[in-house]
């Protein structure tokens, strides 16, 4: 497959043996699966035309900084945020020689009896994970903070959401990071994201807000929650990378793609015997209602987010990225 767009010239960093270095770095690397990958996606060729050059660029802007250099990736449901993640994983590790570490926003979520006494309390959508309101910030500003702080004794642990249970993991079974780092990495939907006007929470936008939120209580308590110590955790990143989705249509179709994958998770391990009844799977219509849970928020980001963002990575309907913007500068 063709790569539709390349890393502008301008913003490139590091020389093109250092980057040709980085991407030989990166295929060796990924050399299990690189064969399957090449034929499907054109891993390589993304690598050198976007990827690398994009590590490249944010490995400069490391090295502009002391301490830990901390990015956030937005993106809608399905955008492929995770895989953004995983792949500048590698590019920075075995490319560039840096320590990375990473969370998803996801991972902050609240348990589900915490949801649940929402829900009770405030509002039956609240019951719903996702939005603003659904996580434990303080629980993310601690964890930004302990890795920022992070030295060569420091034990970091990383909480874990199991979206298939809709429940947090045991502590247990956290990640844990064990020593300094020098690029931490926060990805989620609503990550970067600005409150809305007052005035804008006044009509429903689509029919779940119709039905249930007309007199717009729960979409005001998701804007509140939005304006205070989400704000304090968004204004701890140093870069805001947003994969920008063509339409709202996309997210439903994306995100639909992401529940047949946890579909076959499901049958692989209903295949081995073992119990699936706790596994909570939706159909069209409960993803189409789940996606409208977001549809508000979403849409401002994709209205206000693109001129503010650091790097906007444009993604068309085939899921491609077709068009980058950078608004910050380099020095490279």
């Amino acid at each position: 497959m063709s790569v539709i767009t390349h890393w502008p010239k301008e913003q490139l960093c590091f020389t093109a043996n250092q980057r040709a270095d980085a991407v030989s770095a990166v295929e060796q690397a990924f050399a299990s699966t690189l064969e399957s990958l090449r034929v499907d996606i054109g891993l390589v060729e993304m690598l050198e035309a976007i990827y690398v050059p994009l590590g490249a660029w944010l490995a400069c802007q490391k090295r502009d900084q002391s301490g830990p250099l901390v990015i956030g990736i937005n993106g809608a449901q399905g955008a492929g945020k995770s895989t953004l993640f995983n792949l500048l994983e590698v590019i920075l590790t075995e490319g560039f020689g840096l320590k990375v570490v990473g969370f998803s926003i996801d991972d902050l979520y609240k348990t589900r009896q915490e949801r649940q006494r929402l829900a009770d309390s405030l509002h039956p959508l609240l019951q719903t994970r996702g939005v603003p309101g659904t996580h434990d910030v303080e629980l993310g500003i601690e964890l930004l903070t302990a890795l920022k702080q992070s030295g060569s004794e420091s034990i970091t642990k990383i909480p874990v959401f199991d979206k298939s249970t809709d429940e947090r993991c045991e502590e247990a079974v956290w990640q844990e990071w064990v020593g300094p780092v020098d690029v931490i990495v926060l990805e989620g939907w609503c990550v970067g994201a600005l409150p809305q006007r007052a005035s804008q929470l006044d009509e429903p936008i689509n029919e779940l807000e119709s039905t249930m939120d007309p007199e717009g209580v729960w979409r005001n308590y998701v804007n509140q929650q939005l304006a205070g110590r989400y704000q304090v955790l968004f204004e701890m990143l140093d870069i805001l990378i947003m994969l920008k989705v063509p339409s709202m249509d996309a997210v439903y179709e994306w995100r639909s793609l992401q529940e047949k994958k946890l579909a076959e998770r499901v049958r692989y391990i209903y295949d081995t015997q073992q119990p699936t009844q706790h596994l909570k799977i939706m159909d069209e219509t409960e993803i189409r209602r789940f996606i409208q849970h977001y549809e508000r928020l979403t849409q401002q980001m994709l209205q206000d987010m693109p001129p503010r963002a650091d790097v906007v990575l444009c993604l068309n309907n085939n899921h491609k990225i077709h068009d980058i913007r950078i608004n910050r500068a380099s020095d490279c």
